[in-house]
């Protein structure tokens, strides 16, 4: 969570980077010369330019994406120290789900379970951070991406990795959603309305994530197979509607 993040940095650098360090130490131990490594769009900050690419400028603005960019830095070093193999997959706003596995974080704090609690009547109205962005609607524009296509990316990752490839790559939709193109595509998808009002922005809110992931469509051979907004959601809701309490504790 970015504001935690903010709040605590030494819990994400205590986690993150000091345990980074401590499984690279064993893996170089034990003769593990390849790591896949879950990285984020974090390490770009707010874009210069959108939509954003591996070569675009790496400036966190929080420490939540500082530890990340940290660890990468740590991959670049070690792999010319002694060799070691790592791709950085840089997701963009994974969501979605499987028939067995959903997104269940508490407190929740992402867009799509949001939308849907509140539909369901589960949580109060949703709280949109702001309608005077730069945008054809006037509220932040971002990149989902569907936890399928993720795992796909993942995949294709291990193989080329064992072939020799190393860097970072996005791993984004390639196209953008607003906040309220959530909310309507959630109201077409459950029937239900979406009770909502408009709030203040948000300290910190770019206007505009969107990820460009021709790296990983050439590199990796890569393609996204569910891109539209609706199925994206769709499966969330399916997974919600199967276990409408979350996971059990």
């Amino acid at each position: 969570q970015v504001g935690e993040s903010v709040a605590d940095p030494l819990k994400y650098y205590r986690n993150n980077v000091a345990g980074a360090v401590s499984l690279v130490s064993a893996m170089r131990e034990a003769g593990v010369d390849r790591f896949l490594f879950s990285s984020t769009a974090a390490v770009y900050g707010e874009p210069e330019e959108t939509p954003i690419t591996e070569e675009s400028p790496l400036h966190p603005v929080n420490a939540y994406g500082n530890t990340k960019l940290a660890i990468e830095t740590m991959l670049d070093d070690c792999r010319r120290a002694w060799g070691l193999r790592s791709l950085s997959l840089r997701y963009f706003n994974a969501a979605g789900a499987t028939a067995a596995h959903g997104e269940d974080h508490r407190p929740e704090t992402h867009l799509i379970p949001l939308v849907l609690d509140a539909a369901a009547g589960r949580r109060g109205e949703l709280v949109v951070y702001g309608d005077d962005y730069p945008t054809p609607d006037g509220t932040c524009v971002r990149d989902y991406i569907h936890v399928r296509d993720l795992a796909s990316a993942h995949v294709l990752a291990l193989e080329k990795l064992a072939g020799g490839l190393s860097g970072a790559v996005n791993l984004g939709n390639g196209r953008g959603f607003s906040v309220l193109d959530v909310i309507r595509a959630a109201e077409r998808v459950t029937g239900l309305a979406v009770p909502h009002r408009i709030g203040d922005r948000r300290e910190g809110d770019p206007a505009v994530l969107v990820a460009s992931s021709a790296r990983a469509e050439k590199l990796l051979g890569w393609r996204r197979r569910l891109p539209a907004i609706e199925e994206i959601i769709g499966d969330a809701y399916a997974w919600r509607r199967r276990y409408p309490d979350g996971y059990p504790d």
